[in-house]
């Protein structure tokens, strides 16, 4: 149970100060009865919001994909770059942050929520979430040098990485799968067997992929089956 002036503020109906004017306009209706009084419990899952005469569907959590572009950087804030939140700005929720981190100059799949938890459990290296790249590389991969990253490579920090998957697309290109999310890892990893990368984008995690009809800098919110994916299942 919410306090009505709590459900309405977290549904971005408007500030704490606004929906208490709201209320005593006679604006809001519970259950097709008006309510004037900010302290009023509602069940968030049964009562029947309406604000202006329209129902409101209550969401704590919300998520969202972004189809990152080279140039953002994946934070809240930044003093000399475009943020992945700025990104999202026109959602009207104030509380996103992105779930891990891109490189600046990678593009692709970022996921946006303000589920602390979620988040939490798709990034914590226990539950080895995977993690799809298509990568551009400066040289052929040699079958030799694919076997290693599968098996796994050192990246500087005297230990292997965790066994990968790597689909070869053409000479020059692969889709990468890997478990981790160190460091600059995908770059890493293929300089370690002598290669180079010079196009990364993210195009899956956890189980949901980036959908190809949004362009850069584009963003939508995630499908119900896309929240039932993986991501969501396996690891909460």
């Amino acid at each position: 149970m919410l306090r009505l002036d709590k459900f309405l503020c977290d549904v971005k109906a408007g500030s704490r100060s606004q929906v208490k004017g709201y209320l005593k306009q006679g604006l809001v209706k519970v259950n097709g009865e008006t309510i004037k009084r900010p302290e009023y419990k509602v069940d968030e899952d049964k009562d029947v919001v309406s604000f202006q005469g329209k129902e409101i569907t209550y969401r704590k959590y919300v998520y969202y994909m972004l189809n990152k572009p080279k140039g953002a950087v994946s934070a809240t804030k930044d003093p000399m770059c475009l943020t992945v939140t700025e990104l999202l700005k026109d959602t009207g929720y104030d509380d996103l942050f992105p779930v891990g981190r891109l490189d600046k100059d990678t593009e692709g799949l970022l996921l946006m929520t303000n589920d602390g938890s979620l988040a939490h459990n798709l990034l914590s290296p226990r539950k080895h979430v995977e993690k799809i790249y298509y990568a551009r590389l400066a040289r052929p991969l040699l079958e030799e040098k694919r076997k290693e990253l599968e098996e796994g490579v050192d990246i500087g920090e005297g230990i292997l990485t965790l066994p990968a998957k790597v689909e070869r697309i053409t000479e020059t290109s692969i889709h990468l799968t890997i478990t981790e999310g160190k460091y600059h890892q995908v770059k890493r990893m293929l300089q370690a067997v002598g290669n180079e990368v010079v196009y990364l984008k993210r195009i899956a995690m956890g189980g949901i992929f980036l959908d190809e009809s949004l362009l850069s800098g584009e963003y939508r919110e995630l499908t119900e089956e896309e929240r039932k994916a993986a991501a969501f299942k396996k690891y909460q």
